[in-house]
């Protein structure tokens, strides 16, 4: 490709706008453009490179068993009714009628559909295990697009779908595609590390995420250097402290004026925050399985010392949403901001409560009244709960639920995630097979997905310097940048010209710029594009019958003899391929403590 025809410019300065260095740099380089909140273009560069990323997801699809298939963007609404996802998912999922007045689907994931296609397809034990994948466009209207392709509405996943008769051949099929996910990202020269998560609109018995270490990430990883414990915050476990082993006090009333916080009362009564009981006041949305969902105030506890995990309060009471309560809502239940408490509290709020709350005794909690809290609150004595359940957040040094060590945080990028959904889909929607005795049994089913454009924005993220970025060998959209330095009718024009062809002839890929530009901006471009070699051809090194090699991540230039620079070309760039291929390696399993 000659950079005089490439349909994208470089930029000097990125959009202000762009805050990730990934997002800044893809568009600098000319890897993609943006048209509105979450919503990209790719480019020629980008195009290439996305496409050899799906080329590597298929390969080891493949290699798995793999059959890939295309499902619509646009899904029957009657599919996520079966489901239930219909009235479980929010304003994320696109609703829409087609000009019959027919309800409609923009997907922003194919269980559904591809559950419809199995109970279509398979009838019978023998048709089973089977591994069906499609790479697609979604949309999700995400209320918070950020950080460039990291965080998009429209995006392009690989999902894939295995099918099998028990749990046993599900079981198999997970452990697959978990070596599959490091085979893949390993060969995008990407350091993945895999966490236990949370199921959430997915559903199943077992779930992991494929996160990249980033300070940039929006998720934050409780994980554990003794043991390599990891999962995401939002299911992360951890051992609560002892509680001590106090009888029951009685229950005192007394006064805390302009006291409203954990800190406040601490230091005020010269208690520890973990004898504080800390309330928060949610609304979630509870979704019937075929109502619309109704709301309901949440009464959540959990001790001074912890923080309330929603994710995991969500999940103990199966609410679709949550949001923090209004200060009206919350006195409309008889409860007081700041010194709200389950003690004499009106209405049907859900009172649940975290299990290092129930198991302390004699807490201090409010009382319901401004500027009073109660001494020797006790759980099951003063009031009973709806739900005791783990709703404390881990925090970085809290110990590890395995083997007790400290944990710590660090945040990171979701690049893909597995599912274990079971038969959540297949008895939904009927999608059953007949056994060797002619008896009817749901399929046991495993989802496994990857974000293609998230995947290229984790690369550029993690493989960059000052100059630009730096593309690894297995999906830079080139693999050679060749410059020529000198005007046109020049000899180096002419050698430049001539390599050209020779690289492509010996299957090379090349980007060559043959812009009538100055030096400095052909070089700056180069750095800033990032393709693994740099081929130029200058007077300087044709007086040596010379031409100039500089790879993307050395520092140092050489001169390879004019006549040897295909050759050349091809020794480097096939070091570099077996460089990222050496990174190949089995990875031990890890369920989810």
């Amino acid at each position: 490709m000659r950079m005089s025809h490439l349909f994208s410019n470089t930029l000097r300065e990125a959009p202000s706008d762009a805050q990730v260095t990934s997002h800044q740099l893809l568009l600098r380089a000319g890897f993609v453009r943006q048209h509105a909140a979450g919503v990209f273009s790719a480019l020629p560069l980008g195009q290439r490179s996305l496409t050899k990323i799906e080329q590597i997801v298929r390969e080891e699809m493949d290699a798995i068993g793999g059959q890939e298939i295309k499902m619509p963007v646009i899904n029957p609404a009657e599919l996520w009714q079966e489901t239930g996802r219909w009235h479980a998912i929010g304003s994320e999922l696109t609703r829409f009628k087609d000009r019959t007045d027919r309800e409609m689907v923009l997907a922003m994931t194919h269980e559904e559909a591809v559950t419809d296609l199995v109970r279509q397809e398979i009838h019978s034990y023998r048709q089973l295990p089977a591994l069906v994948y499609h790479i697609q466009t979604k949309w999700r209207d995400d209320p918070r697009p950020r950080a460039g392709l990291i965080r998009v509405r429209e995006f392009t996943m690989k999902d894939s779908y295995s099918l099998d008769a028990d749990e046993a051949g599900l079981d198999r099929q997970y452990r697959a595609h978990y070596q599959a996910y490091f085979n893949l990202f390993h060969r995008c020269d990407l350091t993945p590390i895999a966490v236990g998560s949370d199921t959430g609109m997915m559903g199943g018995s077992m779930a992991h995420e494929f996160m990249v270490l980033t300070p940039i990430g929006e998720d934050t990883l409780m994980l554990c250097d003794t043991c390599h414990y990891a999962a995401n915050r939002q299911v992360a476990k951890f051992r609560k402290p002892a509680v001590p082993d106090e009888a029951p006090q009685p229950l005192k009333k007394i006064a805390t004026p302009g006291i409203t916080t954990i800190e406040d009362l601490a230091a005020f009564l010269e208690q520890p925050k973990s004898a504080l009981a800390k309330a928060v006041f949610m609304i979630a949305e509870l979704v019937p399985a075929v109502e619309l969902a109704t709301q309901r105030f949440v009464f959540a506890i959990v001790r001074g010392d912890m923080t309330l995990n929603e994710t995991k309060l969500a999940n103990a009471i199966q609410a679709r949403d949550l949001r923090p309560a209004t200060d009206a809502e919350i006195r409309a239940v008889g409860a007081e901001p700041g010194y709200g408490s389950p003690i004499g509290i009106d209405g049907e709020p859900l009172i649940v409560v975290d299990d290092a709350v129930s198991d302390s005794p004699n807490l201090v909690a409010g009382a319901n009244e401004a500027g009073y809290h109660l001494l020797n609150v006790n759980v099951g004595r003063d009031f009973e709960p709806d739900y005791v359940a783990d709703i404390a957040a881990a925090q970085a040094e809290d110990a590890c639920p395995s083997c007790g060590a400290p944990l710590r945080a660090e945040r990171g990028i979701e690049v893909g995630n597995i599912f274990k959904l079971g038969t959540r889909y297949s008895e939904s929607l009927g999608a059953t097979y007949v056994d060797e005795e002619g008896k009817p049994h749901p399929v046991v089913m495993g989802s496994y997905g990857i974000g293609i454009g998230r995947t290229l924005a984790c690369i550029a993220e993690t493989h960059n310097d000052e100059q630009g970025l730096i593309w690894p060998i297995t999906v830079a959209p080139f693999h050679v940048h060749l410059l020529t330095l000198g005007p046109g009718g020049s000899e180096a024009r002419g050698v430049a010209e001539r390599l050209y062809s020779d690289l492509q002839a010996a299957g090379t890929e090349v980007l060559y710029d043959d812009r009538d530009r100055s030096p400095g901006i052909k070089f700056n471009d180069a750095d800033l594009i990032g393709l693994p070699l740099r081929i130029t051809v200058a007077r300087r090194g044709l007086a040596q019958d010379a031409v100039e090699f500089k790879l993307r991540t050395a520092q140092k230039r050489e001169l390879v003899p004019r006549s040897r620079a295909v050759a050349e070309a091809q020794v480097k760039l096939a070091e570099l391929r077996a460089s990222v291929e050496s990174r190949l390696t089995e990875i031990p399993f890890k369920a989810p403590a």
